[in-house]
């Protein structure tokens, strides 16, 4: 099991000790070490500016928002990064929500797999340089038809250090992990679970099955994120927990529209997640996150005393997932590698 490191997104400003943290994840041999953007900071920055400073460790987006930038836009962000990484660099995607694609960046919303299927497609074509790159799609067509109808289709000035440069997708529902499974080269889980693993077995099993799957299981990567909380007393580490769960299932998303409740759904909290929503979205949000059971954040993440992670890193060490990503500072990263055993 290799381990990898979450900056994640910015809240008001950068986090602290992120250099520090980079640093020491190359130093204890992490795999590799990933940044986030939802509509605060971007995730192309801070990676290129903290990743300047390594020299072996895999630096990805975990996740770039599709939305935020148009297909070419992203590959030219994705060539230029793994230049100057040495070849360094995977392309994490992610869709996003309604909330977010259609009230930051006001894009639409609609197909969501058709869109990331087409934005891929792109994507490649320019990092293929076989060609001028165009595209018929419905989302994303190129050159783009109507205006002054002066469009070219234009193929790269830059050739690409590797033209078959890993993009791995975000993906929650089945569908969408069946298509990571199909066109990508890896899949990023936020909320994965090992009493999951057989439900996720199958839909990347459907996806790799496809005609024109670019991987088979034995090549696909699969990097989840994982809270890590080490403490000896379990629910003083579950409380570290609780918040971001009550965010995720209470206000990332509509209430009809709540991806990552559904994940939990699954895992028999429907209950649970409907108080925790309700709470959240009347603007009780203390009570919200005191809701979460302690149940709910052993399903996802490594929670309480040495040995009881070790224990249960086990199960862990028998599902799909190949990467823990984490999250701590210098010193938090230290003390995980010693308790997974790196």
């Amino acid at each position: 099991m290799r381990l990898g490191l979450h900056l994640g997104y910015w809240g008001s400003g950068p986090p602290r000790d992120a250099q520090q943290s980079v640093l020491r994840a190359e130093e204890l041999g992490f795999d590799s070490v990933w940044t986030a953007e939802t509509y605060g900071s971007d995730c192309l920055t801070p990676l290129a500016w903290w990743g300047a400073a390594t020299e072996r460790i895999t630096l990805g987006t975990d996740v770039l928002q599709l939305s935020a930038r148009t297909p070419t836009a992203t590959a030219m962000a994705a060539m230029t990064l793994d230049h100057l990484s040495g070849g360094r660099f995977v392309l994490g995607l992610g869709v996003s929500g309604p909330q977010v694609v259609e009230g930051w960046y006001g894009a639409p919303y609609p197909r969501p797999l058709a869109r990331t299927r087409e934005y891929i497609e792109i994507v490649r074509a320019v990092l293929a340089r076989e060609a001028p790159v165009t595209s018929a799609g419905e989302h994303y067509p190129l050159p783009r038809p109507g205006g002054t109808g002066l469009g070219t289709a234009l193929r790269s000035t830059v050739h690409p250090l590797r033209a078959d440069l890993p993009i791995h997708l975000a993906a929650e529902g089945p569908r969408n992990v069946a298509l990571a499974a199909e066109i990508a080269d890896g899949w990023l889980p936020l909320f994965f679970s090992p009493r999951l693993d057989g439900f996720y077995r199958a839909a990347l099993a459907e996806g790799f099955a496809r005609p024109g799957a670019r991987r088979t299981a034995s090549e696909f990567r699969i990097s989840a994120t994982v809270p890590v909380v080490i403490d000896d007393d379990v629910e003083r580490a579950a409380d570290r927990v609780r918040p971001m769960l009550a965010l995720y299932v209470g206000g990332m998303g509509a209430r009809e529209a709540n991806f990552h409740r559904d994940v939990f759904a699954r895992l028999g909290y429907e209950a649970e997640c409907a108080r925790i929503q309700d709470l959240f979205l009347a603007g009780r949000r203390e009570e919200a996150t005191a809701a979460v059971p302690t149940a709910m954040v052993s399903d996802i993440a490594l929670v309480g005393p040495p040995a009881k992670i070790r224990d249960e890193l086990a199960r862990w060490e028998e599902t799909v997932v190949d990467t823990l990503v984490v999250r701590a500072g210098p010193r938090g990263l230290v003390r995980i590698a010693e308790v997974v055993g790196r």
